[in-house]
């Protein structure tokens, strides 16, 4: 399956926006966004990045469907599965997809901080690192419910990359739907989250707008 393996920074820069992709970088000087903005705002990649006009609704659109595309690490294809699963529950269709999103298992393992970006969760859980509820699984797109228990494998818990983790782990934004004890390697799905826990900046209507055509 095609998946983008250019300049994570690059996509940030095209957004317009920070998308989180490189971990602690993004909240550092060397972060693209910072370094290469002006008084009118981050500047666009490419030779004539400068120059894009002011984009139509189509192209609005777009953007922010891109936009949360590039934050999950979905391809097309992927991104509108989830769609159509929301457009067929019950409820706000854009809110059931970032609710799905959310509930990824790659997301969730990033959500806890065992990764620093989506993209490392996603690779902890493909390299069998991860269980839920005592079983291995290495499917990224796994979706986890209410009540079950996400923890580092056994065998992988003297990883020097997990020890650090024990040592380096400090309280930080945890979303509330989710607990995570660092000493134990080891965290809960406490509930579903709702569109109100999701602390991204997406306009989701404009998706489900865009998809609707």
């Amino acid at each position: 399956m095609a998946r983008y393996t250019g300049a994570d920074c690059r996509q940030c820069r095209r957004e317009g926006t920070k998308l989180f992709l490189k971990g602690d970088r993004c909240f550092s000087a060397k972060c693209a966004i910072t370094r290469r903005s002006d008084a009118t705002g981050p500047k666009k990649p490419g030779q004539h990045g400068a120059g894009r006009k002011k984009v139509t609704e189509y192209g609005t659109q777009l953007r922010e469907k891109q936009k949360a595309k590039r934050i999950y690490g979905l391809c097309e294809k992927q991104f509108h599965m989830y769609y159509e699963k929301a457009e067929r529950m019950r409820g706000v269709t854009g809110a059931n997809m970032l609710i799905l999103l959310e509930r990824r298992l790659d997301n969730v393992v990033y959500r806890m901080g065992m990764g620093v970006s989506r993209s490392q969760a996603r690779q902890l859980v493909s390299h069998r690192h991860i269980t839920v509820n005592g079983k291995l699984i290495n499917i990224p797109s796994y979706i986890v419910n209410a009540g079950d228990v996400i923890a580092v494998k056994d065998s992988k818990k003297d990883n020097a990359f997990f020890t650090a983790l024990k040592e380096t782990k400090k309280a930080g934004n945890m979303p509330k739907w989710l607990d995570f004890n660092p000493e134990t390697l080891e965290g809960k799905i406490l509930a579903v989250p709702t569109r109100e826990d999701i602390d991204l900046s997406i306009e989701e209507r404009m998706i489900v707008e865009l998809y609707s055509k």
